[in-house]
Formats: C-alpha cells, sequence, structure tokens
C-alpha cells in the first residue's frame, strides 16, 4: 500500500508545472521563504563564449567589407602585378626576382594612373583612366560578393542579384577614390590658378 501511495505521489509531483528552476542539489521545492537560492542561474562559460563569437565575427565581417572596399582601388595594380610577376618567374627570374619585379610593375602602374589622372585636362581622358582601374575592381567585387552571399542566399539568383550589386558599388566606389584625389584647379605654367569664385 506505501509502494503504490509513493509511486502516485512521485506520479503526481512530476505532472504538476513548476513555476520556478529548481536546482538539482534542491529537488523539492519549499514551501514558504527561507532556504538557500541558487544564485547562478546561466552558464557563464557558454554565454560568455557565444557573446565573445558574436562580437568578433562582426568585427570581422566589417574588417573584411572595409578591406576589400579600401583596396577596390588597387585591382589593376594587382592583377598587373600578378601578370608581370608569372611570366618572370616562368621566364627564369626566380621567385625573389620575381616578387620584386611584380612589386615595381604594380606600382608603377598606380603612379601612372594617378599622374595621368592628375594632369591630363581632358574631363574624358580623366573618366577613361578612371574607369580602366573601376573595371578590375568591380570584376574582382563581383567574384568577392557571389562567394560570400553563398553563406547566406540559397538561391542562385539572389546570389547573382547581390554579386551584381556589390561589383556597381566596389567599381563605382574605386572610380570615385581615383577621381577624388585629382583637385579640379586648372594647370598653368607659372603655377596653380585659383578657381574663379
Amino acid at each position: 500500500m506505501s509502494a503504490v501511495c509513493s509511486t502516485e505521489v512521485f506520479e503526481a509531483k512530476l505532472l504538476t508545472p513548476q513555476l520556478r528552476l529548481v536546482s538539482v542539489s534542491y529537488p523539492e521545492l519549499r514551501r514558504g521563504g527561507g532556504g538557500r537560492r541558487n544564485r547562478y542561474i546561466y552558464a557563464h562559460g557558454a554565454t560568455t563564449m557565444l557573446a565573445i563569437g558574436l562580437v568578433l565575427n562582426t568585427l570581422g565581417i566589417g574588417l573584411f567589407c572595409w578591406a576589400i572596399f579600401a583596396l577596390a582601388v588597387y585591382a589593376l595594380p594587382f592583377f598587373i602585378a600578378l601578370s608581370i610577376g608569372m611570366i618572370a618567374f616562368q621566364s627564369g627570374a626566380g621567385l625573389i626576382g620575381a616578387l620584386l619585379i611584380a612589386t615595381a610593375g604594380g606600382a608603377l602602374t598606380l603612379v601612372i594612373g594617378q599622374v595621368a589622372v592628375a594632369i591630363t585636362r581632358s574631363f574624358a581622358l580623366r573618366i577613361a583612366i578612371a574607369t580602366a582601374f573601376a573595371i578590375p575592381a568591380a570584376v574582382a567585387g563581383y567574384h568577392v560578393v557571389f562567394a560570400l552571399s553563398q553563406i547566406g542566399a540559397p538561391s542562385l539568383a539572389w546570389r547573382e542579384v547581390f554579386a551584381c550589386l556589390g561589383a556597381v558599388c566596389i567599381g563605382v566606389m574605386s572610380w570615385t577614390r581615383l577621381i577624388v584625389l585629382v583637385e579640379t584647379r586648372q594647370f598653368e605654367p607659372g603655377g596653380v590658378a585659383e578657381s574663379p569664385s
């Protein structure tokens, strides 16, 4: 009789809803006040690691996006440096020689492009030079955004849309960064003329 009674009480305790968290060390609810409370209701290690992981992931993605936009101007010099370096390495210049020649070729391309945009008076020629720098940046932006969109967008159509938007944004940003580097003042033989007011 007592065994049947204890199983009924045990089943009744399992079926009754409990309104507060019960500690493993204190399985029975106490009536009234008093008693020791469990102060560690959160899993400190797991919560901290989750918060740190979210913050670091956000910072990492933000840093990666900043690097994409900051380095977009240098896509054409990088492609030229890579091509020159591969040609030099295949022709027998060695690894160090190919790296030096590639670095010099990329730097020379960047300097020639910026000087050409700064010196030329023709607005159409400036646009053409800036476009030559912006097209490789747009291609690189397309591929980077397409690769990143595979993480979150399962549809191929949406990945293409995001990649095209990324290509346009990075290409336009690269184009404007190269155009903005040039002052709008005109050059004269004696120096820089003041802009008419």
